[in-house]
Formats: structure tokens, C-alpha cells, sequence
């Protein structure tokens, strides 16, 4: 048997039921707007921030400005500068300038500490709007960085060539930045192994983006393509991009291990040095051609390749122009240096040495370039 449902009963606890779900239908729009405006987690820390200000200069003004003092709001400013974007920045700035001017008109903030906080709120948009063009919040741009540079470091390190060879690699960003314009690619198959050492044209950080993007292309070209196209192909790479900013020189090796053939060919580099264990002496290689990104068609344009052997004893070093030019002094002339200190270098053996002489020829031209050197020999 169907019950029909009672009304409810009148009296005080009818009454208490339809006030509470009276309150409850007016309170309903006020709790969607309040929700809708601290959906996104950015809202949300706003808001906790300000609350943080604003009791920061209330307390500084009723509890103790000792605990309290008004300069303790510049922490709220910096953490909204690594965390919030820059419209909840500004909504922020608008609570802490109302705090302030509270402590202010109470005497307990002087004209030091507004200009402190000033400062600081400046300092913090100014980071925010940097964030809001990497689309990253607090220090994950900073990481991001950190972690190219390490990728970068690691694709420049060359692979053990087993026994009987030996490497070395030095890169040397100019100013003693993280990021240069010099970079190194290699690959290797187990039997042949490809270097390619590469200047972009500028220094330091200023060439240390394009190098980034540079760095990822070649390497994914080194070793795909013929070793006979592999600068050709850098080549038409850089062709392709629409910006043109300065040129590239490069040099490419490629060694067989088993013979110890080798064929050099450059893209505008510094010639390569050999060293012979037979004479005991430096020479420079043959290897010429036209820097990349300059002619269409690299393949058509007048090149010189040289191939060689290397013999147990022998060495093979590729620079950047770093380590021989310098201001007010001719290139010929910090090649011979090169070669000098490359000399007694190999006296003092090619593992150890080529660390030092990176380091003494930076000091001879004083740093302003980025520096890179490979060094390849066999025992």
C-alpha cells in the first residue's frame, strides 16, 4: 500500500527546516561565484598571499612589530613573483599596497622599508612577466636550462673507442657561461666514428640558442646521411630556416679504427692539425670549403677534402677559431702558437694535456671567445 508523503509538521522545528533551506537557496549563488573565482590554482594562491600581507601588516601594527615588522612582506612579494602570472600579481600588489599604507599612516613603516618593498614588487613583476613568456612557473625555467646544457655537454662527449685509441674533448664558453656558440656531435657504429665540431658565429649566451637548436639537427644528421653529404645537408638545413643570423663553420671527421683512415672535411673552419709521431711535429690539413648557409648548394661549390691515415702515435686535433684569433694579433700568428703549445703538449701526453692547453691559450687571448677542442690519437 502506497504511503503518501506527510507535510511537514508545523511548529518550531517545521520553521527551523524551511529558514535552513531558505538560507541555503540565497547562499547556493554566492558559493558557484566563489567557487568559479578560485577554480585555477593560481587564484587560490593569490588569495593566500594576500591574506598573508594583509595579516602581516595588521600584526605589525596590533601584535608586535618586533615579530611582525613590515619589511617581512617582501617574502609574500617574491614567492608571488616566482609563483603567480601577471594579472594575479597586480591584484596582489593592490593588498600589499593597501597593507602598507596601514602600517604607514600607524607609524610603523618608514620610508626605507616602502622602498624596499618598491623594489622588490618590481623585481617580482618583472620576473613574472619573463615566466609568462616561457609559460612556466617558479624555477622550472631555470631547469629547463640546466637540463639543455647538460644535454648538450653529454652529446659533446665522444664515445670510448676501445682499446688502442684515445680522445679528449674541452669546451670553454667565453665569460665562463654555461651556453656557447661551440659545440660538439658524434656517432659511432662500432667501427667508424664521426665528429663534427661546429661555431656558431657570435659568443656566449648570444650564440648559445641557436647553438642549442643546431646542436639537436646535425646530430641527427651525423651519421644518418653519407659522410660525404653530411655537411651538404647542414647546409640545406640552415637553407631552409627563414632567419639568417650570422654564419657557421664546421669541421667533419670521419675514422675508420680498424685502418686508422680518416677523412676531413670543412664548412670555413680552422684547418684541422695532424700530428706525425713519426717527424714529432704539427702540420695543418688540407681540408677547405665555404662556410654553411652561405650558397645554396654546398655540394656544387669549390670544396677540398683530405684523407689520411693515422698511424700509432699520431693525432688529430679540430679547434675553434677561440684558440687563434685575438684582437690586434694575426690569425697566422696564434696558429703558430697552437701548434707551439700543441708540441709540448704531446711531450706531456695527450690525455692530460689538452686541458692545459685550452686554458693557456685562453689566457693569451683573454677569454673573449668561445674556445673548443678535439683531440683523437692512437696509442
Amino acid at each position: 500500500m502506497d504511503t503518501a508523503p506527510q507535510p511537514t509538521a508545523p511548529g518550531p522545528a517545521g520553521s527551523a527546516a524551511r529558514l535552513r533551506s531558505g538560507a541555503l537557496r540565497l547562499l547556493l549563488p554566492a558559493r558557484i561565484q566563489l567557487s568559479r573565482q578560485f577554480i585555477t590554482r593560481n587564484r587560490r594562491l593569490a588569495f593566500v598571499l594576500s591574506l598573508a600581507a594583509i595579516a602581516i601588516s595588521v600584526a605589525a601594527v596590533h601584535v608586535s612589530a618586533w615579530w611582525f615588522s613590515p619589511g617581512v612582506m617582501i617574502l609574500p612579494i617574491l614567492a608571488a613573483g616566482l609563483l603567480l602570472w601577471p594579472r594575479a600579481l597586480y591584484i596582489f600588489f593592490g593588498f600589499v599596497a593597501a597593507g602598507i599604507s596601514y602600517d604607514v599612516a600607524t607609524d610603523k613603516a618608514g620610508a626605507g622599508i616602502v622602498a624596499t618593498i618598491v623594489l622588490t614588487a618590481i623585481f617580482a613583476a618583472v620576473l613574472a612577466r619573463t615566466r609568462e613568456k616561457l609559460g612556466v612557473q617558479g624555477l622550472r625555467g631555470d631547469q629547463m636550462l640546466i637540463e639543455l646544457r647538460d644535454r648538450i655537454r653529454a652529446q659533446g662527449t665522444l664515445p670510448d673507442l676501445g682499446e688502442g685509441w684515445g680522445s679528449s674533448v674541452v669546451l670553454k664558453p667565453a665569460g665562463g657561461s654555461s651556453f656557447g656558440g661551440d659545440f660538439v656531435v658524434s656517432s659511432f657504429d662500432g667501427k667508424v666514428v664521426e665528429v663534427a665540431l661546429v661555431d656558431v658565429s657570435g659568443k656566449g649566451i648570444d650564440a648559445g640558442t641557436r647553438a642549442l637548436l643546431l646542436s639537436g639537427a646535425f646530430g641527427g644528421l651525423l651519421g644518418s646521411v653519407p659522410r660525404e653529404e653530411f655537411l651538404a645537408a647542414c647546409n640545406a638545413y640552415l637553407q631552409r630556416g627563414r632567419a639568417r643570423e650570422g654564419f657557421v663553420t664546421a669541421v667533419h671527421l670521419s675514422l675508420d679504427l680498424t685502418s686508422g683512415e680518416y677523412v676531413l672535411s670543412s664548412a670555413g673552419h680552422p684547418p684541422a692539425a695532424h700530428y706525425d709521431a713519426a717527424t714529432g711535429r704539427w702540420r695543418l690539413t688540407t681540408a677547405r670549403g665555404i662556410v654553411l648557409g652561405v650558397v645554396a648548394d654546398l655540394q656544387a661549390a669549390a670544396t677540398e677534402s683530405e684523407q689520411g691515415v693515422l698511424q700509432h702515435g699520431d693525432a688529430l686535433m679540430l679547434y675553434t677559431d677561440g684558440l687563434v684569433e685575438s684582437p690586434g694579433r694575426d690569425i697566422d700568428a696564434g696558429t703558430d702558437r697552437l701548434l707551439g703549445e700543441a708540441g709540448r703538449m704531446s711531450a706531456a701526453g695527450f690525455a692530460t694535456g689538452a686541458p692545459a692547453l685550452v686554458a693557456s691559450l685562453q689566457r693569451e687571448t683573454g677569454g673573449s671567445d668561445d674556445c673548443a677542442l678535439v683531440l683523437i690519437w692512437r696509442d
